[in-house]
């Protein structure tokens, strides 16, 4: 039997493990309050939550929330509408409580789950702070692509502004944290215009830029290519990516973790279920979860796969549930 850190050492090096892992999350806020870390009352609801988390669950990696800073200062403190208000987006430099609280945020969490388990933060890209403000805050969903197409020169440089912000946060986080990697989630541009080789003009630069600045601290990072609904990617366009795990939509892209696994040179993979409510995981049996099980591990192999979802779960599906899926991996290996 091995403990948590012996199997996600052995899953992030693709060998052979006592049983693959299982790792899920959900949110512990709603949308509009992901941007309003300031206020205390929700800092301390998201800390409440996430460390009741992880005492019930237990689970076999941490992945920490990133609720209440989804918000780069810059992108909030007024309502972008033109591509000059894009160009008021600036860094906020290392003191400002945006990069001090989340780092206060992570030592707590990190301190509460202690050293016998790896504890992963999320990290957006800087497009993705951008974009998630637009659509999820102010709820105009055609804002980010519109503005992108309008002047991509202002939108990526927006973007590199960030970045800056990102990287003194992932410092402070090596530095003063016991993190043992991030997880850095991305997403293409929802556009048809935006194909392969725009997206590595324009996108995937910055994004290799930060990855090789994580990588300097710690190379455990897992990439969440971010699916859902109509918000499609195509993986292939990530498969060089220096990243430890890939993570995606297996249910939005209609690619499994076997097929990903191929996609992405054979690297660790981490999903399987559908992360919407009324969906296997939420109110499947328990037959129908262990079949689910064995269908994907047949596929995909033990080595270098660990079971989780498309994205976030939904805080009703029970903690109860959650548990099952270990038991029903254990059962698997046995």
């Amino acid at each position: 039997m091995m403990n948590k850190k012996e199997r996600m050492q052995h899953f992030l090096a693709n060998e052979e493990v006592d049983r693959v892992p299982v790792g899920f999350w959900h949110h512990f806020v709603s949308f509009h309050n992901h941007y309003l870390g300031s206020d205390e009352n929700i800092y301390k609801q998201v800390v409440a939550g996430q460390e009741k988390f992880i005492d019930e669950v237990d689970p076999d990696f941490v992945k920490i929330m990133s609720d209440g800073f989804f918000g780069h200062p810059s992108v909030c403190k007024k309502v972008i509408t033109t591509v000059d208000d894009l160009r008021e987006v600036k860094s906020i430099g290392p003191d400002d409580p945006w990069i001090t609280k989340q780092v206060a945020y992570v030592k707590e969490i990190c301190d509460h789950a202690g050293n016998d388990v790896d504890k992963y933060y999320n990290i957006f890209s800087p497009l993705q702070y951008i974009r998630l403000r637009f659509e999820e805050y102010d709820e105009d969903f055609t804002k980010f692509v519109r503005l992108f197409e309008e002047n991509p020169q202002v939108m990526t440089q927006a973007a590199e502004n960030i970045a800056a912000d990102i990287k003194i946060l992932i410092k402070k986080l090596y530095e003063e944290t016991s993190i043992d990697g991030i997880y850095y989630s991305v997403q293409s541009v929802q556009s048809k215009d935006f194909d392969h080789s725009k997206h590595k003009e324009l996108v995937e630069p910055l994004d290799l830029e930060l990855l090789d600045y994580m990588n300097q601290f710690s190379d455990n990072v897992i990439l969440h290519v971010c699916g859902y609904g109509n918000y499609t990617n195509d993986l292939s366009w990530y498969k060089d990516y220096p990243v430890k795990v890939f993570n995606w939509a297996v249910y939005t892209e209609h690619v499994s973790l076997a097929e990903g696994k191929n996609i992405l040179n054979g690297a660790p993979v981490l999903g399987g279920f559908d992360n919407n409510e009324g969906t296997l995981l939420d109110r499947g049996t328990d037959a129908e979860i262990r079949a689910e099980v064995k269908k994907i591990l047949d596929a995909a192999g033990t080595k270098g796969v660990a079971l989780g979802a498309d994205c976030t779960i939904s805080q009703n599906i029970p903690v109860s549930r959650l548990k099952f899926m270990v038991k029903a991996a254990e059962e698997y290996k046995k």
